[in-house]
């Protein structure tokens, strides 16, 4: 006898949309030919498998991870995630294309990510490979780094900051002149 999320297997499940048929996840549901048709008629059988609900689904080629409210991962490393989306508590380090964190939701920690969106906490060493957005509710202190930044009247950024554009210039233009006294 199996237990799923608490529930012995033999109990029956209570649907959330009443009316509708209640299945269980990776259930599939068939189509049959009707007895009255020759096998030449009978056409192939169909199958539908059930779906996720569509916003636990991460968009189509990528990986995405959500952290709900009241939810605190600690200690770990993220990696081949392209969206972390934070709404509870996350401490730890992580390489990804996309972090969103929520107005409740804080991270802690060191992240390197294509595009930053922040409404909550960000606390740490971020590195903003492309565009690093903070709304009105969002604050980010520690080291950061980023390409470009748009801050909305209210969001808050503190701490060392520095854009990458800029320090790559810099160590460019600092390096031509070595170059050419070597020469």
């Amino acid at each position: 006898m199996a237990l799923h999320f608490g529930k012995r297997e033999n109990e029956p499940v209570k649907a959330l949309n009443p009316g509708a048929t209640p299945q269980r996840y990776g259930a599939a549901t068939h189509s049959v030919s009707s007895p009255a048709q020759t096998p030449a008629q009978t056409e192939p059988e169909s199958v539908a498998v059930a779906q996720p609900a569509s916003n636990t689904v991460a968009p189509e080629g990528g990986s995405k991870l959500t952290v709900g409210p009241n939810i605190k991962l600690k200690g770990v490393e993220i990696t081949d995630c392209d969206t972390l989306f934070v709404e509870g508590l996350v401490e730890a380090t992580m390489d990804s294309r996309v972090i969103q964190i929520a107005e409740q939701g804080a991270f802690k920690g060191t992240a390197e990510i294509d595009i930053a969106e922040i409404r909550g906490v960000f606390d740490g060493n971020l590195t903003v490979r492309q565009k690093l957005v903070i709304y009105a509710s969002g604050r980010v202190t520690g080291k950061i780094r980023y390409g470009k930044v748009v801050i909305e009247e209210g969001g808050q950024l503190s701490g060392d900051i520095e854009c990458s554009v800029a320090a790559q210039a810099r160590s460019t233009t600092a390096s031509k002149p070595a170059m050419a006294l070597a020469a």
